[in-house]
């Protein structure tokens, strides 16, 4: 993923936590290791996958290299400021029969649906998502680790204390950022 539609990393230099924020506040760390020669991993705070930075050059070529793209205004049909897209949704006969009959017509029904569906879904795929961020940072990072197969189980399995006592002999740095993917 590239840095510059990043909000949030963090970078480690073999089990080390070297640098924690913005990609433009990491950047400058994650450059002076790996001129040391150092390994260096970086992810993104929000899901754990690998951020990729554009290191050639000194770090003020690196730094606006950074600068998000600036993107053009599009003027259109339709209501550009509430960010509505259109979309094909296939539905039964008796789906279109009901949406057609309530309030507001079939978008509003939907989108009330949808509304209602991620309120529900919030807690879950927040704890699903951490686990699936926590994971994809341990495979990474810590594999090779003791503890690391055990602590995958008691992730997966949902045992908070197991969890925690398989990452006791962990680095500090790493057994503090897989808790916060976990707790994200």
């Amino acid at each position: 993923m590239p840095a510059a539609t990043v909000q949030s990393c963090t970078a480690f230099a073999g089990h080390r936590r070297i640098a924690s924020g913005a990609p433009r506040e990491v950047v400058g760390a994650v450059k002076a290791a790996v001129e040391a020669g150092e390994s260096v991993l970086v992810f993104d705070d929000a899901d754990a996958r690998p951020v990729e930075f554009d290191l050639r050059g000194d770090l003020e070529a690196v730094l606006a290299r950074l600068a998000p793209p600036v993107e053009e205004s599009k003027r259109g049909p339709g209501r550009p400021k509430l960010g509505v897209t259109a979309r094909e949704v296939t539905l039964l006969p008796r789906h279109w029969d009901w949406l057609a009959g309530q309030p507001g017509g079939a978008s509003v029904a939907l989108r009330k649906l949808v509304e209602g569906a991620l309120r529900e879904a919030e807690g879950p795929d927040r704890v699903r998502k951490g686990r699936e961020a926590a994971y994809r940072f341990m495979t990474a990072v810590a594999g090779d680790l003791p503890g690391y197969e055990e602590a995958t189980r008691m992730l997966f399995a949902g045992d908070a204390a197991g969890f925690e006592a398989a990452l006791a002999g962990w680095p500090e740095g790493v057994r503090e950022y897989t808790g916060e993917l976990v707790r994200s």
